[in-house]
């Protein structure tokens, strides 16, 4: 709890404005729809059809439920905090705040595990959309190109092809990284016509596909288990719920953005509990019609489960607009989680436990540009190199245990600072935080183990780090206190 960051500082922070500050270009519309962006992609369009066929079947529904309860109680929990203190950082800057700097490096390092990782398990979607895409116009990319060392492919004349690196994933990461450093304000303009493309999928795919439902593809609605836990059943439903619990991390993406928002305080908690709200109805009507047009084993093994459920209709032959459309979508996901990663690195360089360059900004465009030149070539070699799977439930644990310390700080900031302003306030504190808390803990437990063992060497890592680096450079631990420059007009 020592060397907490005092939360006047953090306000006079938020309040700067200028030369080597954010700029502030960001509405409500476009906090709500930069969730949606966030919210609705590889969770929905890929990874549902994986927890459906190796852990919950037609129930996966019912692990969207468990996921979205989650979320809600966590999401409540984050709008007090980012319309309390609307700053760039997110669940670290909280966590500075309440619980003091080793916790707030500690999910400030799980954080990349949230929004790098994240950024390369969509691309990697992402690169086998596109394939699929231009293979109905005889274009093929090379399968070694598209793949990540560690899998292979049989292919029609039965010869095994082993990958090289994913190609499209990576040209598709270094050309957002690029949109990024050029502004937030063009970065958010297309964004706004991405999500317009991918609502547009999901509402088609569910008008059109909910009557080619088959009853039996509902039965039984929730298979049996196996006899591992995991597999079917209650405990594939919790596992399932862990697994896509990475498609709701759009919500806490908005909070990256406190410091471009023009009114942080009404914009946070709308655009935050809004695309929550809204995601949650379309992930549980689309997950119902796609098991139900297929049957989930199909899925096994796909990360394009839509395009095989979309087969099994008369409509096939839409496949080629809704790809691009998922496209689009795909592409809007990963636009805001690199932003989000590059704020949350901006902010901890800001603090001295990161070097400087990760808060260098741009002089003309007034972005972190040295942060997302730094995350095109990281991120990439994730998308390059590693599996889908293993980089989806990095993703999932990462995000569990950040909203864990959320709902904890929320109960801390209640006792230590109960008089401070709270434009929005988390309704039914503790049990909000408390359900919380046991609710993102059941699915972390529900998670592989080698999955716990990744995060554990992630971890280990980001302390190696703390006490070799950052905590020699700490401004707080320095008796350094940032006061704000006299406020300029923002650059044009």
């Amino acid at each position: 709890m020592r060397f907490k960051k005092p939360l006047d500082t953090l306000l006079q922070e938020a309040a700067e404005t200028g030369q080597g500050t954010l700029k502030r270009t960001l509405g409500s519309f476009n906090l709500v729809t930069m969730g949606i962006g966030a919210i609705i992609g590889a969770g929905l369009f890929s990874l549902t059809g994986l927890a459906a066929a190796n852990n919950a079947g037609p129930a996966v529904t019912i692990s969207f439920i468990i996921g979205a309860i989650g979320c809600a109680f966590a999401g409540l929990c984050y709008a007090e905090f980012a319309s309390m203190i609307p700053i760039a950082g997110s669940a670290y800057t909280y966590s500075y705040a309440t619980m003091g700097e080793f916790v707030a490096w500690i999910i400030g390092w799980d954080l990349v595990l949230e929004y790098a990782l994240g950024a390369a398990t969509v691309s990697i979607s992402w690169s086998q959309y596109l394939v699929k895409f231009l293979h109905y116009f005889d274009i093929q990319i090379p399968p070694q190109l598209t793949m990540s060392p560690w899998e292979s492919v049989t292919m029609a004349d039965g010869a095994v092809v082993h990958g090289y690196f994913n190609l499209p994933a990576v040209f598709i990461i270094v050309c957002l990284s690029l949109l990024l450093i050029r502004g937030s304000k063009e970065s958010a303009f297309v964004n706004n016509t991405l999500v317009i493309l991918k609502v547009a999928v999901v509402l088609v795919f569910i008008a059109v596909g909910w009557q080619f439902i088959k009853a039996e593809n509902h039965t039984p609605y929730i298979p049996k288990n196996t006899g591992t836990f995991g597999e079917f059943g209650w405990s594939g439903i919790f596992r399932g719920a862990g697994v896509v619990f990475f498609a709701f991390i759009g919500f806490d993406a908005v909070s990256t953005a406190a410091q471009e928002a023009k009114d942080p305080k009404r914009g946070m908690p709308i655009g935050i509990i809004g695309s929550l709200v809204v995601c949650t109805l379309l992930y549980v009507l689309f997950s119902h019609v796609m098991t139900g047009i297929a049957n989930y084993t199909e899925f096994k093994g796909s990360a394009a489960p839509v395009a095989i459920a979309i087969a099994k209709t008369p409509y096939a032959w839409l496949q080629e607009g809704i790809i691009i459309a998922i496209l689009a979508g795909y592409t809007s996901v990963i636009l805001v989680m690199l932003m989000g990663q590059s704020r949350i690195f901006f902010t901890m360089s800001k603090d001295g436990l990161l070097p400087k360059v990760f808060s260098s900004v741009h002089p003309k465009f007034q972005t972190p540009y040295k942060a997302n030149l730094f995350f095109a070539v990281f991120v990439s070699l994730f998308a390059a190199f590693v599996p889908v799977n293993i980089v989806g439930e990095m993703v999932s644990i990462g995000t569990l245990f950040a909203f864990v310390l959320v709902c904890i700080g929320v109960m801390v900031m209640r006792k230590s600072d109960p008089n401070t302003p709270r434009p929005f306030r988390a309704p039914w504190v503790p049990f909000v935080p408390v359900a919380g808390i046991l609710i993102c803990l059941s699915m972390m437990v529900a998670l592989p183990l080698d999955t716990w063992i990744r995060l554990a060497v992630w971890m280990l890592l980001g302390l190696i780090i703390y006490f070799a680096y950052s905590k020699h450079h700490s401004l707080i631990r320095k008796g350094v206190v940032v006061v704000p420059k006299d406020p300029q007009p923002p650059m044009a």
